[in-house]
């Protein structure tokens, strides 16, 4: 099919926003605009005018105090914790109204444009997470022993925490969160081996407030110490054109190619996540240029959303900041941070390139052009242009790799940032309007960064609340040994089906896993729908990491399965936020998008498991061979592939349903780490392959 032919598709010409740049640009202040009308937990109410600049001034110096702290030092970190929890709950009361986004008002009962209890809400949460720093000197002299001031704080916190997260963030944390504090006091009630003494609700209060096992525990630490200030640096480096420079840099390498924009949604969308702490700001950052460009070449809506939506949450895998809980696994593992950042090269690769195969796959299929030559930015005068907004994250990665602690690393960055920042304006507009212009997007990017961090704090300070009763109960390990007892028994039974076939794959320890791998991705999806990255991580680590431990699987392993399923919730419906968001950029069925770009995840939830029957394919585990790797990665590599065409429908012309069929069954043999079913693989694979290609010369003679 020639270009002429395909430009004749209408979706082409019909849509309003079609433009000559089929990529575009966008301002910094168009990018915030466009977050906050796309990210749910950007929405703030309206207040009145004193009311909002006094919200603003105390965002702008939250995010002062971070980056005062992270380059001179952390106080003691319980005063360090609560005093970030203390801004974050006050102004969580300012920013979302109880049932949605109001307009100001005034009344009897209002203040500013929010309601009384609204003010008691943001006073009390502030107050109660003060309370124990206030007392941490004489804290040690009664843990265990509370006072009625320490229960009646507690409670407060307690109360004040689950009203924040649901206004900020949903039900589905809150629930999940009352639901553990009720197993915790009625545990004598409980099934089975779920049954506890159970716990009054004292003493309740007393392990999740006064202890460091709770609310104040690592969660609230690490997002405080080091997530706001890689989302404050993400939100910086978008101010100084890093974000444009990685759609402008994608364009030019893939834009020419079937279905160029897709390709240059996949492509800096990764770019773009590497930095960027959340997959809905990373959507609507890329999505805003790229979904509209996807629907004019002939894309449907709800798959352009899709897109959007895969590559965009693929980001929250891909080093060096990977929706910060890299830093998150520095505290669990006490592994270096290079480790980590190499253990996710591989993984990060596999997802983006199964995204970019279904994505060419597509297009050739619905035979899409790429884009006019016109149309592509020059790659040389780019970066020539756009050279500096590259420097903040060399300048980061090099901190982090010489052995720096994270939050230094993100001081420096941020600092150039402003650098940068101050340079561009002053070349652009003069001394004066120069100076005038830095100290605006300094404000502007400051105030950005702290909104970005107010729900991920309310849900991390949450999830402390669960961990908690983890720790306070035990029922980690209860819900693993039932799990992995459920398991035991299913594989018994299909080992007596398929137990005489010779592949070790078949043996009931190998089946127990791969059952148990199952169960455990379900609940990783289940309990990540509605709730960040980083805050699905933690309940992970805690309930279904453990899991895994007790079939032997290394704790780093473990961590990244979690961790990787976790993150699919964002593309998972009923819940799936990034796709949600990116299907309202394209006036798409959120559904049907969320759907498509599970769908187009594939790559994200078939490499976990190859990773956990070897390891190698992570680089870092212990008993690391180069042949392990290179089976594994040819393995992984193949049966994306075969997959992605069975699910598409077309390899290099279309695909029969048996094909298809045989094509899915090969994938699920070549992702197997052993070499006779990834030979079995290989002989479904090549016949197809061999007649595809005859049936393109056929098609093109």
């Amino acid at each position: 099919m020639t270009d002429s032919k395909r430009d004749n598709n209408p979706a082409q010409h019909n849509d309003p926003n079609h433009d000559h740049d089929a990529i575009g640009h966008l301002s910094a202040d168009e990018l915030q605009a466009i977050e906050e009308k796309y990210d749910p937990e950007l929405r703030f109410r309206d207040l009145l005018p004193w009311a909002t600049g006094l919200v603003g001034f105390v965002l702008f110096l939250l995010s002062c105090y971070h980056y005062y702290t992270a380059g001179f030092g952390i106080p003691q970190a319980v005063i360090h914790r609560g005093l970030h929890l203390s801004v974050t709950l006050a102004i969580v009361f300012f920013a979302f109204s109880a049932f949605g986004n109001g307009s100001a008002r005034r009344g009897p009962l209002d203040i500013g444009g929010m309601p009384v209890w609204d003010w008691a809400f943001a006073l009390l949460g502030a107050v109660a997470a003060l309370y124990v720093p206030w007392i941490y000197s004489d804290l040690a002299f009664r843990v265990g022993n509370p006072s009625t001031l320490d229960l009646t704080m507690g409670t407060i916190l307690i109360v004040v925490l689950l009203e924040a997260v649901r206004r900020s963030m949903g039900w589905p944390l809150p629930v999940i969160a009352i639901l553990f504090m009720a197993y915790a006091y009625f545990g004598q009630h409980m099934p089975g081996i779920l049954v506890h003494p159970g716990a009054s609700w004292t003493g309740i209060v007393n392990h999740l407030y006064l202890t460091s096992q709770g609310i104040y525990g690592t969660a609230l630490g690490v997002i405080a110490t080091y997530v706001f200030h890689f989302v404050l640096f993400g939100v910086m480096a978008t101010r100084i054109g890093l974000g444009q420079l990685f759609i402008d840099v994608a364009a030019a390498l893939a834009g020419r190619y079937s279905g160029g924009p897709a390709k240059v949604s996949v492509l800096s969308s990764a770019l773009l996540g590497s930095i960027s702490g959340s997959s809905i700001a990373n959507t609507v950052t890329t999505g805003a240029l790229t979904i509209p460009a996807m629907i004019r070449i002939g894309y449907p809506r709800h798959f352009a959303a899709a897109v959007e939506a895969a590559s965009s949450t693929g980001g929250q895998i891909t080093p060096p900041v990977m929706g910060a809980v890299a830093f998150l696994m520095i505290e669990y593992l006490g592994v270096p941070l290079t480790t980590i950042l190499v253990a996710a090269l591989v993984p990060a690769f596999m997802h983006f390139f199964g995204v970019l195969l279904q994505v060419h796959l597509e297009a050739r299929r619905l035979g899409l052009r790429g884009l006019h030559p016109e149309e592509i930015p020059n790659a040389l005068r780019v970066i020539r242009q756009g050279w500096l907004s590259v420097l903040p994250l060399i300048i980061l990665i090099g901190v982090l790799m010489s052995g720096r602690t994270p939050f230094a690393a993100a001081f420096w960055a941020i600092t150039s940032c402003i650098a940068v920042l101050l340079l561009q304006e002053l070349m652009a507009k003069g001394v004066v309007e120069g100076i005038r212009g830095t100290i605006h997007g300094i404000i502007e990017g400051f105030v950005l960064g702290a909104k970005q961090s107010l729900s991920v704090t309310a849900a991390a300070a949450l999830v402390g609340v669960v961990i908690g009763v983890v720790t306070l109960t035990g029922v980690g390990f209860k819900i693993a040994y039932m799990v992995t007892g459920t398991a035991q028994g299913w594989a018994a039974g299909m080992h007596a089906w398929l137990g005489f076939l010779p592949f070790e794959v078949m043996s009931i320890s190998t089946m127990t896993l791969l059952f148990t791998l199952f169960m455990t991705a379900i609940v990783c999806i289940l309990m990540g729908c509605g709730i960040p990255t980083t805050a699905n991580y933690i309940i992970m680590v805690a309930v279904a990491a453990p899991i895994l431990g007790l079939l032997g699987v290394e704790p780093l392993v473990a961590h990244f399965f979690v961790f990787y399923f976790g993150v699919l919730a964002d593309v998972t419906p009923p819940v799936a936020l990034a796709a949600y968001a990116a299907a309202s950029i394209a006036g798409a069925n959120g559904f049907k998008a969320g759907n498509t770009a599970f769908r187009l995840s594939m790559g994200k939830a078939l490499v976990p498991f190859v990773f956990v029957f070897q390891p190698a394919l992570l680089l870092v585990t212990d008993g690391f061979t180069w042949g392990a790797f290179a089976l594994a990665f040819f393995g992984a590599v193949s049966g994306i592939w075969a997959l992605s065409a069975a699910i598409t429908g077309w390899l290099f012309a279309p695909l029969y349903w048996a094909e298809r069929l045989m094509l899915a069954l090969a994938a699920l043999l070549l992702i197997a780490p052993h070499p006779v079913p990834t030979m079995i693989g290989v002989a479904l694979f090549l016949p197809i392959i061999a007649r595809q290609l005859l049936a393109r010369r056929t098609v093109v003679t």
